[in-house]
């Protein structure tokens, strides 16, 4: 068997730790499927002294991640610090120009200065793999650039965080509002104490970033992600998604128009019986759109210490037998400048709730705003009658442009019996 592979790991928090565990309690098979045994020769981490439940007492402790980057006995750096600047940053950095190779499971930093760092690794012969920086245990970068590289592909989406997955879910089963399950969801580790990240939007386009490189061939473009998060979203919008026939999702979605690549997250209405409408809680899910393909559908758990941890584990293991790929499917130079469409051309249909004052001649208002807007309601409804009180009045409008429907509601918004500004969710057909 050939000589081990020796790797050094920056960071030992949830994700660290199931990679040391599964490399220790899975060696024997590791070794045989990659022809090369393993070996953990240098660590880094903030404190040496806690107790992580993991043995690496064989491996050189580094202080600063960096000077391991730069130092260590090591063929491959495993970046596990998170962040997209700062010490991870620099630490694959230190181990590009080191001339290792790099795994990481760092979304902010790629859907920051992937391409950058993609172009380091090209320079100096090396790797950058980052299986695990989207969708956790699904291995959808490797079946984008490799099992699907014959394909052109016209779309992909899907749920990329299980946060917010776990939080519509539960608003969906429970009837609760959003602010009472995000509270539970923090409780029980799946939002973070902070979790803006995550029920903003960032979290999902950072990794919608990577998939849309590796997908269209184009370099990484962070900033044309159009990002919409959960907030707005009420147990009543659930409950009406659901009388018409939909349920409400985050999803991240790629997809070629005749305006370029749109980049788009945001909560969905999709159709009970659609692919991605099933994957409740925590789970991810990635579908891919190719031309000779069809439609391709991954699930599974996108976060948490194995799921994670065993995409690392690929990784490492690829390296190992010598496997790679460039970054995102082609080398950097050959990534294509394509045009970045602008969420203002999207087309499609639209629910809308407005919470009014019950009185006489509002519907005629409205009509009258999406009247002079050009813009076609397919439906609309009230439940209950009270007159001089607040109600909610919900409508869904013919797939008209987007920049329409923020116009038309805007005019909406300033009905003096409109009390409220208007929540609007896109309809999916997906």
């Amino acid at each position: 068997m050939a000589a081990p592979l020796k790797i050094a790991i920056a960071g030992l928090g949830t994700v660290g730790v199931g990679t040391v565990q599964l490399l220790q309690e899975h060696a024997r098979v590791v070794a045989a499927r990659c022809g090369r045994p393993i070996e953990i020769t240098a660590v880094s981490a903030r404190d040496r002294l806690r107790n992580r439940g993991c043995d690496v007492s064989m491996a050189t402790w580094y202080d600063d991640p960096v000077a391991m980057a730069r130092e260590a006995d090591a063929d491959v750096i495993v970046e596990l610090i998170g962040g997209s600047d700062g010490v991870a940053r620099e630490t694959v950095q230190a181990a590009l120009e080191a001339g290792r190779g790099v795994v990481t499971a760092n979304k902010a930093l790629l859907a920051m200065h992937g391409t950058a760092l993609a172009r380091a690794a090209e320079a100096t012969g090396v790797h950058l793999a980052y299986e695990a920086a989207v969708a956790g245990g699904i291995p959808i970068i490797k079946a984008l650039r490799e099992g699907l590289a014959g394909n052109r592909a016209r779309r992909v989406y899907g749920i990329l965080n299980g946060t917010c997955n776990y939080i519509l879910t539960t608003m969906e089963e429970t009837g609760r509002d959003f602010e009472d399950v995000l509270e539970e969801a923090q409780h029980l580790g799946y939002a973070e104490a902070d979790p803006t990240f995550d029920v903003d939007g960032i979290d999902a386009a950072h990794k919608l970033a990577l998939l849309t490189s590796v997908a269209f061939g184009r370099p990484v473009d962070f900033a044309s992600v159009s990002m919409e998060g959960i907030r707005h979203v009420t147990a009543m919008d659930i409950v009406h998604a659901d009388e018409l026939g939909y349920r409400i999702k985050l999803l991240g979605v790629a997809e070629e128009t005749e305006h370029g690549i749109l980049q788009r997250v945001h909560p969905c209405m999709v159709p009970k019986n659609g692919p991605i409408a099933s994957v409740d809680g925590v789970f991810n899910a990635v579908v891919v759109e190719g031309d000779h393909v069809g439609r391709a559908k991954l699930e599974g758990r996108g976060a948490g210490a194995g799921p994670t941890a065993s995409a690392v584990v690929a990784d490492i293991m690829d390296m190992a037998a010598g496997r790679g790929a460039p970054t995102f499917g082609v080398p950097v130079d050959r990534l294509t400048e394509s045009a970045a469409a602008s969420i203002n051309t999207h087309i499609g249909a639209y629910y809308v709730r407005l919470m009014v004052l019950d009185r006489p001649g509002v519907f005629a208002e409205i009509a009258t705003a999406l009247r002079d807007a050009q813009v076609s309601m397919e439906s609309i409804l009230q439940r209950g009658h009270a007159p001089g009180e607040i109600v909610p009045v919900v409508m869904t409008l013919h797939p008209t442009v987007e920049a329409a429907a923020i116009r038309v509601l805007a005019h909406i918004a300033d009905i003096d019996a409109v009390v409220e500004p208007p929540c609007m969710i896109r309809i999916e057909d997906l």
